[in-house]
This record gives structure tokens, sequence and C-alpha cells, in this order.
């Protein structure tokens, strides 16, 4: 893999930090999302366009200004600029756009090319799922097998995972069903069984033991797959989700309470009349609910929200056994910072469980000896054999 544009994790780099271009949160989000990948000189561009799109621009007028940047900048032979701007005018188009499979593909060629990068297809249910073998020359440490989660392709990810791969972690990454190529070119939609498709990615490299990374949603799946299956002797949530739901009707503002009540009542004529205003009022959900609906392939906002329900870790978080890594977001809009706090407390099982809280100014981090101490004296399997440290 190659690594020239490598992010950088050694601190001798100016930080990209978060950047405050619309009023809309949400909006900022994503911009911010991309800016990470292509680095500071984006800055610039994403600002001009957030004036020109101005406080009344429609997700359309974010769609035309990002396909402009790519092409601006792929003329300009910056072709990682040109590859993430293009997803960010992929994110805003809606689910049955046709400019969107072609936007698609011309992201995620750009990636596999940049990082001379070609996946292998593991058999799993119905289709296939896009995996990479990320190896480095000399490996040290245990492989990391790592997935994305509600809206991400794998391949946004690869300045972080070459990033790795320079320092000698071999990274398995893979679409699971309801993501990137599992989704788009195979049509396997999201099972809350998350165990099932690491176990075929596991079993497809022949990888035993293994450190998973679950990334946005992957916070949660990462937890359930880590309860049952064994080969998982470490778990990182990046960051942490316990609920798809709670997370889900977060979205919804002040009509979530109301909303989970009448899922508890099973009244879904009256959750899907809640949710077609709720997609008339917030844009964010106009946008997030049918992309639920097509990732789980459901045909309505109560049927995607009783899979949501589904993707929750309370029920297997107390077999976990591995050592697990919780992060979180002080300042995260969509995952409440109360999640961190339930998600450690229900890992009782866990050989080890440390948190980390990344805040506006710096991150702190926790550990939970009391847990440590508890856990490794009732045998669970510790991190790997000597010389092998994830």
């Amino acid at each position: 893999m190659r690594i020239d544009d490598r992010i950088d994790l050694d601190g001798t780099s100016s930080p990209v930090g978060f950047h405050r271009f619309t009023s809309d949160i949400s909006i900022d989000f994503q911009c911010n999302r991309w800016l990470q990948w292509i680095g500071l000189s984006a800055i610039d561009e994403i600002a001009d366009l957030a004036r020109r799109v101005g406080a009344n621009g429609g997700y359309e007028a974010w769609v035309s200004g990002f396909l402009g940047l790519a092409d601006r900048a792929a003329a300009a032979g910056r072709a990682l600029p040109a590859a993430y701007f293009a997803r960010g005018a992929e994110f805003f188009m809606a689910t049955d756009d046709p400019r969107a499979a072609p936007t698609r593909r011309r992201f995620v060629s750009a990636l596999q090319k940049a990082y001379d990068a070609r996946p292998e297809t593991v058999p799993f249910s119905s289709g296939s799922m896009p995996a990479y073998d990320l190896a480095p020359a000399h490996p040290r440490g245990l492989p990391l097998v790592v997935f994305g989660g509600f809206d991400s392709y794998i391949e946004e990810f690869f300045p972080l995972f070459a990033a790795f791969v320079a320092r000698g972690r071999r990274v398995i990454a893979f679409d699971g069903p309801g993501q990137g190529g599992a989704l788009e070119d195979h049509g396997l939609t999201l099972t809350p069984e998350w165990e099932r498709p690491v176990s075929a990615v596991l079993d497809h490299f022949k990888i035993d033991p293994a450190v998973a990374v679950g990334i946005s949603l992957g916070g949660a799946l990462v937890i359930r797959a880590a309860a049952l299956e064994p080969r998982i002797i470490g778990a990182v949530a990046f960051d942490v989700c316990d609920s798809e739901f709670d997370a889900a009707t977060r979205m919804v503002g002040r009509g979530a309470p109301m909303l989970r009540a009448l899922m508890t009542l099973r009244a879904r004529p009256f959750v899907n009349g809640l949710a077609a205003l709720a997609r008339r009022q917030r844009p964010l959900v106009d946008r997030a609910l049918p992309q639920g609906m097509r990732i789980t392939g459901t045909r309505g906002a109560y049927e995607f929200l009783r899979t949501a329900w589904r993707v929750r870790t309370a029920r297997y978080s107390p077999r976990v056994a591995a050592d697990v890594l919780l992060l979180a977001g002080a300042d995260d809009h969509y995952i409440p910072t109360a999640m961190l706090a339930r998600q450690a407390a229900t890992l009782t099982a866990a050989r080890s469980v440390t948190t980390r809280v990344f805040t506006r100014g710096r991150s702190s981090l926790e550990s939970l000896p009391d847990r440590q101490h508890r856990t490794r004296r009732t045998g669970h399997r510790r991190l790997g054999q000597p010389g092998r440290r994830p």
C-alpha cells in the first residue's frame, strides 16, 4: 500500500481541527469529514463553497458545489482532494439520484489507484463482501480487522490505514452487509448479527487472533462481534454507540421520546406519520431515513427503526472477554455522551476497559483498573502472546 499521503500520526504537522463553515452542525460535520482526509489546503475551498451556498441552500446546492470542487481539483492534478470532494457530493445525493452510483465509483476507483489497493471478495450469504488485505513488509502486533458503519465506504479511511501499515500493522478492512461495495455491488443489506461477517473475513484470511475496530455505527457492531467471535481478543469502538435506535431517534429532536413510546407500542401508522413530519421539518432526517431504509432493505420508517432497535449492545456486552477501547467525542451531535458510561458499565467480563473522550482542546484517557484486575482473576484470555502486543 502506498503511503505518500498518509495521515500524520507523529504530531509534527499542524492539526486540521474542526471548522465551522455553516450554522448547520450536521453539514459542518460532513464538511469536516472530508477536510480531515484532504488536509489544510481544502479549508478555503470549502469555506468559499459554504458562502456561495448560503444559509438557505439545500442539499442539491452542496451536491453541485462539491462536484465543481472535484472537477477543478482533478483538472489541477489533485487526485486525492478530487476524490473526497466527489464523495462529499455523493453523500448529499438522494438515494434514487442517478448520479450517485457513478460518483461513488469515481471516488472508490480514485482511492484504489492512489493507494494501489484492490479488494478480495469474501463470500457471504447471497453475495460477497469486498475486503482489503493491507500488509506491511515487516508486520508486528496483531492484525487489525476494520469496518465502518451507517453510510461509510471502507475506502474512505485509506489514509488512516496507510498510517497503520507504515507503523507495521497489517490491516484487513472490509465493507460488511449494508455498507459500501457489499451493499452497492452485491446487494447485501445490514444484519445486526455482525459476528457472522466478521467470522467470514477471519476465515477467509485465516486470522487468529485479531483486534477488531468498528468505526461510527461499527462501534456498536464491534461489541456484538467481540462477544460472539472468540478470535477477537481486542475490540475498539471508534466511537462508542451502544444503541443505533437511540442514535437514530436523537435526530428527530424533541419528538424523540414520543417516537420511542410509539415504537414500544408497535404503533406502525403513528411512527410512520411522525417520521414523515420529521422529514419535512429536518433536512438531516430527510436524508438519513431513506438511507437507513436502503441499507437495511426495509420499506418504511417503522421497519427501519425495528431493525435499528436490534443493533444494541446491552444484551451482548457482558459476554465480551476481550480488551476493549471505547472512544467518544464530548461534543458529538450524533452520539450522546451518556452512551460511553453506559457501554463501559455493561462490559463486566472484559479483560480490560479503557475509555477516551475527545474534547475541544484535548483528550482524556481513563483506564478502569478495578475491572481489569477482576477480569484478569477470572482467567480471561490475554491480548496476544508475549511480543505480540495489539
